[in-house]
C-alpha cells in the first residue's frame, strides 16, 4: 500500500499536484461555512426566530444569485481549457463575458428585494419568523451584483490553478463578514444593533470587499500584457454565446437544485418553528463537510478542463479519481463525527442562547446529523464526478439529471406528505437523504460511460493548436481531427 501511495503521490495528476491546487481552495471553502457557521450561531445567540429565519430568506436570495454565479462561475472551465491549450490571450475576455452578468443580476435583484413582502406572505411561516425573512432577504438582495462580479473574476485565478489568491482574498472576506456580524448584529462599539439585518449587511460587505479584490488583480498591469484583461473588455459575442450554452445549463442547475431545495426547506417549516430551527442547525453543520468538498470540486473542474484543452482525457480522469480519494476520506471522518459526537457539532449554537425553545430543537438536530452522516460519501460521489464533467462541457446531462432526481425523490414525496398527512421531520429528512445517494450514483455511472472525453467548450482552432504545437506542426483548420473535436 505504501508504494502506491508514493507513487500516486508522485504521479502526474496525483495527489500532490491535486493538493496543490485544491488545498488552498478547500481552506477558502472551509473558511465559507466557517463564516455560514459563525452567522448562524450569532443568529442562535440573538433569537431562535432569526435563526429560523436565516435559512429559507437565504436561501431565496441565493435562488436569484444562483443562477447568475452559475454561468459567470462556469468561466472558470473556459479559463482551464483555454489555459491548457496555450491561448493565454483568449482567457481576458473569457472572464469579462461573466463581468457582464454582474451588471444584469444587480438590476433583478433590485425588483427582488421590492417583491419581498408578498414573496413571504405567499410561503406562510409564522408572523415573527416573516418579518425576520423580509428584512433579511431584502438586504442580501443589495449584495447580488458583487456577488456575481466576484465569482467571475475569481475564474481568472482559478481557472489557472493560482489558487492561493483565492485563499487569501477568501479568507480576508470571511474574517470582514465575521467582525461585521458581530458588531452589527448585536450593536456593538457604538454602532446600532440591527439583528437579522446586520448579519446581511455584514454579509455584503464581504461580498464587496472579495469583489473588488478580485477586480483589481485581474486588472494589474502584468495581467493585462499576458492576458488581455484590459483590452479584452468589449462583448465577445461568439464567446458570450458559448459561455451560455455550457454555462446556462450550469447557472439552471443550480437554480433549480436551489429551488427544489428551498421548496423542501418551506415544506419542514410548515411542520413548525422547531423543526424548521432544528433543519437549519444541521444544515448549517453539515456546511463543515459540504463547503469543502466544494474546494475539491473547483479543483476538479480546473484540472479535468486544462487537461482537455491539451488533449489529454486520459490523465483527466486520472485527476477526476485522486479528487475522488481525497474528497471521499474527508467526507467519511465527517461522517463519523456526526455519527459519533453529533452534540461536539452543535455546542457553539447553545453557549449563549437564551430562547427556552433551543433546547428541544437542538435534540432533534442530533438526531438529523446521523442522517447526514447517511448520506455523505454518496455526497462526495456527486460533487467529483459533476466537478468533472463540468470541467468537460457535459453541463446539459447535469441539468436535466439532477432537476428530475431532485423533484422526483425529495420535492414530490414531501409534497404529498405534508398535504396528506403530518409527516415526521425524520421521513422528510429521509426524501433528502435517498435523493443524495440516488444522484451519487447516477453521476457516477455517467461518468464511467466516458461520454465527457470528446467535449470541449473552447474554439476549434484553439483546441487544434494545442494538439499540434507539441509536435511543433501549423494546425490545419479542415483537418478531421478538429472538426471532430469541435463537434463533440
Amino acid at each position: 500500500m505504501s508504494g502506491y501511495l508514493r507513487r500516486r503521490w508522485r504521479a502526474p495528476g496525483g495527489y500532490r499536484q491535486f493538493l496543490a491546487i485544491a488545498l488552498p481552495l478547500i481552506i477558502t471553502t472551509a473558511s465559507w461555512s466557517v463564516q455560514h457557521f459563525v452567522d448562524r450561531v450569532f443568529l442562535a445567540w440573538y433569537s431562535t426566530e432569526a435563526l429560523a429565519a436565516s435559512m429559507p430568506a437565504g436561501m431565496c436570495s441565493f435562488l436569484i444569485v444562483s443562477l447568475f454565479t452559475g454561468v459567470a462561475g462556469y468561466g472558470n472551465t473556459f479559463v482551464a481549457q483555454y489555459t491548457g491549450a496555450h491561448r493565454p490571450e483568449r482567457v481576458g475576455p473569457a472572464v469579462w463575458q461573466g463581468l457582464y452578468l454582474a451588471v444584469v443580476g444587480g438590476v433583478v435583484s433590485v425588483g427582488a428585494a421590492a417583491l419581498a413582502e408578498p414573496l413571504f406572505d405567499l410561503i406562510g411561516h409564522s408572523p415573527a419568523v416573516r418579518r425576520e425573512e423580509i428584512a433579511y432577504f431584502r438586504v442580501l438582495c443589495y449584495g447580488i451584483a458583487p456577488h456575481i462580479a466576484g465569482t467571475a473574476a475569481s475564474c481568472f485565478y482559478s481557472g489557472r490553478g493560482r489558487t492561493w489568491v483565492l485563499l487569501t482574498v477568501g479568507v480576508t472576506a470571511v474574517l470582514v463578514n465575521i467582525v461585521a456580524d458581530y458588531l452589527l448584529i448585536f450593536g456593538r462599539c457604538g454602532l446600532p444593533e440591527l439583528g437579522i439585518r446586520g448579519a446581511a449587511w455584514a454579509t455584503n460587505l464581504a461580498l464587496l470587499t472579495s469583489a473588488v479584490a478580485f477586480v483589481v488583480l485581474f486588472l494589474l498591469p502584468a495581467h493585462q500584457r499576458r492576458y488581455h484583461t484590459l483590452r479584452g473588455w468589449r462583448p465577445d459575442w461568439d464567446l458570450f454565446r458559448r459561455l451560455l450554452r455550457y454555462g446556462g445549463p450550469n447557472g439552471l442547475t443550480f437554480l433549480l437544485d436551489m429551488t427544489a431545495f428551498t421548496v423542501f426547506t418551506l415544506i419542514i417549516g410548515r411542520l413548525g418553528t422547531l423543526e424548521l430551527a432544528a433543519s437549519n442547525l444541521a444544515l448549517n453543520v453539515n456546511h463543515l463537510a459540504f463547503m469543502p468538498l466544494i474546494g475539491c470540486g473547483m479543483a476538479i473542474s480546473t484540472m479535468v478542463g486544462q487537461r482537455l484543452g491539451r488533449n489529454d482525457p486520459a490523465e483527466a480522469e486520472y485527476c477526476t479519481w485522486t479528487g475522488l480519494h481525497v474528497g471521499g476520506s474527508y467526507m467519511a471522518a465527517m461522517a463519523l463525527g456526526y455519527l459519533l459526537v453529533p452534540e461536539w457539532f452543535l455546542s457553539p449554537f447553545g453557549a449563549r442562547a437564551q430562547d427556552p425553545d433551543f433546547a428541544a430543537a437542538q435534540l432533534i438536530a442530533v438526531n438529523l446529523l446521523r442522517v447526514v452522516a447517511a448520506y455523505c460519501l454518496f455526497d462526495a460521489f456527486y460533487m467529483t464526478f459533476t466537478a468533472a464533467l463540468k470541467g468537460a462541457g457535459d453541463t446539459r446531462y447535469i441539468l436535466w439529471m439532477s432537476v428530475l432526481l431532485g423533484w422526483s425523490i425529495m420535492v414530490a414525496p414531501a409534497l404529498v406528505a405534508i398535504v396528506w398527512c403530518r409527516p415526521s421531520i425524520y421521513l422528510l429528512w429521509a426524501f433528502l437523504c435517498a435523493n443524495v445517494i440516488v444522484s451519487g450514483v447516477v453521476f457516477f455511472v455517467r461518468f464511467r460511460a466516458g461520454h465527457w472525453k470528446s467535449m470541449r467548450v473552447i474554439e476549434a482552432p484553439a483546441l487544434a493548436g494545442a494538439g499540434l504545437a507539441a509536435a511543433g506542426t501549423d494546425p490545419d483548420p479542415g483537418s478531421h481531427e478538429q472538426k471532430l473535436a469541435w463537434t463533440n
